[in-house]
C-alpha cells in the first residue's frame, strides 16, 4: 500500500512539474525611448501571471521596421527581428510609444495598437492609438492580448474578452478580463489567472 501511495505521489508531482515546464519565460523588450516606469509597471503585473518574466534594457528599433512615408514602423518587421534574441522556451513583447503598423488585405499600412504570432515567439505592444485617460490600464490588456496569441488564441467572439478583435477601434474600456473559455486554455499552458486580470 505505502509503495502505491509513493507511486501516485511521484506522479502528481511531476505532473504538477510538466506544467510548470510548459510556461514559458517572457521577456520584456522596450523599444526606442519607451518610459522605464511604463517597463517596470507591465513587469510587475505579468510577474502576477507568470513569475519567470524578464525585464530587457531598451534597444534601438530594428532599422528594417521603419516605414518613411508614415513616420512609424512596421510591426510584423519588429516581431520578426526580435524573435531570434530569445531562448527557445521563452516569448517576447517589444513595448512602443510609437505608431506601429501592418498590411491588412488591399491597405497597404494598417495603423494598429499591436500584433503577435499565433502561435509563436514574439509580439508587439504600442501606447500611441490608445485613450489618454486610460492608457496604463488599456496597454497592459492589449499586452495580454498579444501573449494570448502567441500561445495559439484566436480573437475571440465575447465582447468583454480580452481577445476581441479591435477591428480598427479601440474597445479596451469595454474589455474587463478573459472569458472562461480563453482563460481555461491559458491556464493550461500554465498562466495563473486565478483573479481578475486587469
Amino acid at each position: 500500500m505505502r509503495h502505491y501511495f509513493l507511486i501516485l505521489l511521484f506522479a502528481f508531482i511531476s505532473c504538477t512539474n510538466t506544467k510548470e515546464q510548459r510556461q514559458k519565460i517572457i521577456v520584456i523588450q522596450p523599444l526606442g525611448d519607451f518610459n522605464i516606469k511604463q517597463s517596470k509597471s507591465v513587469f510587475n503585473k505579468i510577474k502576477t501571471i507568470n513569475p519567470n518574466v524578464v525585464l530587457r534594457q531598451n534597444i534601438p528599433f530594428p532599422e528594417n521596421a521603419y516605414y518613411q512615408p508614415r513616420n512609424r514602423y512596421r510591426a510584423d518587421s519588429i516581431i520578426k527581428t526580435i524573435k531570434n534574441n530569445i531562448g527557445k522556451d521563452s516569448v517576447i513583447v517589444g513595448l512602443s510609444n510609437r505608431d506601429i503598423s501592418v498590411t491588412k488585405g488591399k491597405i497597404k499600412d494598417w495603423g494598429v495598437m499591436g500584433l503577435g504570432y499565433h502561435p509563436g515567439k514574439s509580439c508587439v505592444v504600442s501606447d500611441f492609438r490608445l485613450s489618454q485617460q486610460n492608457k496604463s490600464q488599456q496597454f497592459y490588456k492589449v499586452v495580454l492580448h498579444e501573449l494570448g496569441h502567441t500561445e495559439g488564441l484566436p480573437h475571440c467572439p465575447v465582447k468583454t474578452c480580452l481577445m476581441r478583435d479591435a477591428e480598427g477601434k479601440n474597445h479596451m474600456d469595454e474589455e474587463t478580463d478573459f472569458c472562461l473559455k480563453c482563460k481555461n486554455f491559458l491556464i493550461e499552458k500554465g498562466w495563473k489567472l486565478n483573479n481578475p486580470v486587469t
